[in-house]
């Protein structure tokens, strides 16, 4: 594991280095910061960075839009063989601004520390690999970052109603790889936290309605498959839920997006309202938990047009793929 004081302390002047590296290499001088008005957008930056590639670079990392490999999401794979860190020191200065864009200016180097973290003595550079589909600028396109517990993308709305442009991944293991039942210092336990609070509200019946026995497990994109349902499916309908448990579950869906840029939170939250809020279903998984404390650290809210696969044993996976119905 990386040496680091901590898995959440790291961050701001690394981020400062690299920002200011983007900077001398485009010839901008100093770059405004997170939260800035005139910060350049990740797609900008997709723009730009990819008219940096050699021809060399190109052949490694880009592919037709339509390529296979665009919408694969794992738990820790890599999208091409080329590291963050096979780049030059600008070009990784733009990926990292890429990736942190992508992100709430709240959890953005929340975010960064977490994959930092997880990447162990590789870092980001040596732990992600990145890949770009279609030309940037010409038509639609779709940059995509990988690593352990992280995929990412950017897509300048290219991929018709999808949210994030496909299936997300991101994940935590902070102290160890098996967590104990309080995840201390985990960047996205919080979300399992607000979850566990919709529990607490539920009379006896429906916690015999939520309550699940074991996950649909972690199968790649199978993993992230939607229904297409609107009942049928595992634990209790929001529809079913009083005024008071269902804005509580609205809550669980806010802290889900908080952690990337308003923009996307804002069109996947439409896709769900357009699949029906009250369609949307919230289990539990008891046989999966972490003690006997009954905070349950495997749950989902699963609707006819979305997944959030929330996996809390024995460190955090979480899952997400948000479309438009059918």
């Amino acid at each position: 594991m990386k040496p680091k004081s901590s898995p959440l302390d790291l961050g701001r002047r690394s981020f400062l280095r690299q920002s200011s590296g983007i900077a001398a290499g485009l010839g901008l001088g100093s770059l405004p910061m997170i939260g800035a008005e005139k910060k350049a957008s990740s797609e900008t930056l997709v723009k730009t960075f990819y008219d940096t590639l050699t021809e060399k670079q190109r052949k490694a990392i880009c592919f037709p839009f339509n390529h296979k490999l665009r919408l694969k999401v794992d738990n820790n794979w890599m999208v091409t063989k080329t590291k963050v860190e096979d780049f030059n020191k600008d070009q990784q200065a733009m990926i990292k601004e890429i990736f942190m864009g992508l992100h709430s200016e709240e959890y953005a180097e929340k975010v960064f520390d977490q994959v930092e973290w997880d990447s162990g003595l590789d870092g980001f550079e040596g732990g992600s690999s990145v890949a770009i589909f279609g030309k940037p600028g010409t038509g639609k396109f779709e940059f995509v970052l990988t690593g352990r517990h992280c995929t990412r993308r950017c897509d300048g709305d290219s991929v018709e109603g999808a949210a994030f442009g496909g299936p997300l991944f991101y994940g935590h293991a902070a102290k160890s790889f098996n967590e104990k039942a309080d995840h201390k210092d985990n960047a996205y336990w919080y979300q399992a936290v607000r979850a566990n609070e919709v529990y607490q509200m539920l009379d006896g019946k429906q916690r015999k309605v939520a309550l699940c026995d074991t996950s649909r497990g972690e199968h790649g994109n199978k993993t992230i498959e939607l229904t297409g349902k609107k009942t049928g499916l595992d634990g209790i309908r929001v529809g079913d839920m009083s005024g008071d448990q269902k804005g509580h579950v609205r809550k669980v869906l806010g802290d889900l997006l908080a952690p990337f840029r308003k923009k996307d939170s804002a069109e996947a939250l439409k896709l769900v309202e357009a699949g029906g809020f009250d369609n949307i279903h919230m289990a539990f998984y008891q046989k999966e938990n972490i003690g006997k404390d009954e905070v349950w650290d495997v749950w989902q809210l699963e609707g006819p047009n979305m997944i959030c696969y929330f996996r809390g044993k024995p460190h955090v996976h979480a899952w997400m793929h948000i479309r438009e119905p059918v």
